[in-house]
């Protein structure tokens, strides 16, 4: 076991985190009002590029609020990847709805378009890509399938803080963006959300979905049911210091990939993050896939990296593997699957951390290419 231990993933907290958590403290607004709210919303639709952006507890409820709020229900069908983290098929589940999975593409690990276009029904209301891992779906292609069928485009955007594409910030791109701000993203507020949108009408209905559906005109009165997904004024002060810093963190995770590239032997067979030359990735998580690799093997080399204290983690399952989401497997998807894995990405890595970690990776993989 190595003398230091190398987590796959923790946040960067620092002395601006503090000042503003602890001002938003003294101010004895520690609920879901106060002026820590209002700012992160609005800095964050102007680094997003949007008009409007809105809070949630988390980005499982973001998801689920905004199909809430554009009416999406039982009969209708939702197109999302086969490779995800199960938030986004169990969001589309909670309003009645149906998640439809369709394949990813092996470069990028979003939604494939193709695939998409085949799953496409008369109940279809939405596409919701996932931008996997920090990379940018194909938005174009996924515009156009959903502007021809007249269906709203969700980016699921948890994991893509800052990600590009074609010179647009994901969050921008579609009908809405959900983002999560939980202790393991690019920016955290230790649990919660965030919509972005150019729409007026979905926010506002989103808006007030959010606090229970109370009436803007008549206070304690509820028409309908809505929802209590709002988040904090301490969440939301953390999350405006670690927007200000937001550039810093993902300069640093471009850096760490970098190295990452530069340390590990790569080949056709033996790949690490693979980017377009439209996007620019939020590396959210540095994933490494191994085509020699089945589950099997996949899981026994991350329990060799932990004996030399190394975290890792397999690739999301596939929902298709799932008891309640259960199908027959997308070949892409289920592959990847199989054959994938995140090494350590936290802020605090030096180049000779990860020049520790590459040396392990790659004698361990020379190892096991030989049994």
């Amino acid at each position: 076991m190595s003398d230091n231990f190398f987590p796959i993933s923790k946040p960067s907290i620092g002395a601006r985190e503090r000042e503003l958590v602890l001002d938003a403290l003294d101010s004895g607004w520690v609920s879901s009002i106060g002026k820590y709210i209002d700012e992160f919303e609005q800095g964050f639709a102007r680094y997003c590029g949007t008009e409007y952006a809105l809070t949630a507890s988390n980005g499982t409820t973001g998801l689920h609020l905004v199909l809430a709020a554009l009416g999406i229900g039982a009969g209708d069908e939702v197109i999302i990847p086969d490779l995800t983290f199960v938030a986004t098929a169990n969001a589309v589940a909670y309003t009645g709805a149906t998640p439809v999975l369709a394949d990813v593409d092996p470069d990028t690990l979003c939604l494939d378009p193709a695939s998409v276009a085949a799953k496409l029904s008369p109940r279809t209301r939405a596409i919701m890509p996932v931008h996997l891992y920090g990379h940018p779906a194909d938005m174009d292609a996924l515009r156009d399938i959903a502007e021809r069928s007249g269906i709203a485009v969700i980016e699921d955007a948890a994991e893509a803080h800052g990600a590009e594409y074609k010179g647009r910030r994901v969050g921008g791109l579609a009908t809405c963006g959900v983002f999560s701000f939980y202790g393991n993203k690019v920016i955290t507020t230790g649990e919660g959300g965030m919509l972005t949108t150019n729409d007026r009408e979905l926010y506002q209905r989103a808006k007030r979905l959010r606090d229970h559906a109370m009436s803007p005109v008549r206070r304690y009165f509820h028409e309908e049911r809505g929802f209590n997904y709002r988040i904090t004024n301490l969440q939301a002060a953390l999350g405006v210091a670690q927007l200000e810093r937001i550039g810093e963190l993902l300069a640093r995770r471009t850096e760490i990939m970098n190295w990452y590239h530069s340390e590990i032997a790569t080949s056709e067979g033996i790949r690490l993050n693979r980017v377009r030359n439209w996007a620019r990735s939020a590396f959210w998580m540095v994933c490494l896939e191994v085509d020699h690799f089945d589950e099997k093997r996949r899981d026994a080399f991350m329990g060799a990296l932990r004996a030399r204290g190394i975290d890792s983690r397999p690739y999301f399952c596939t929902m298709s593997s799932m008891p309640m989401y259960r199908q027959a497997p997308l070949p892409v998807a289920a592959r990847k699957a199989e054959i994938g894995l995140n090494l350590p990405s936290y802020y605090e890595l030096t180049k000779s951390d990860v020049a520790q970690i590459g040396a392990n990776v790659n004698e361990l993989l020379k190892e096991m290419s030989l049994a």
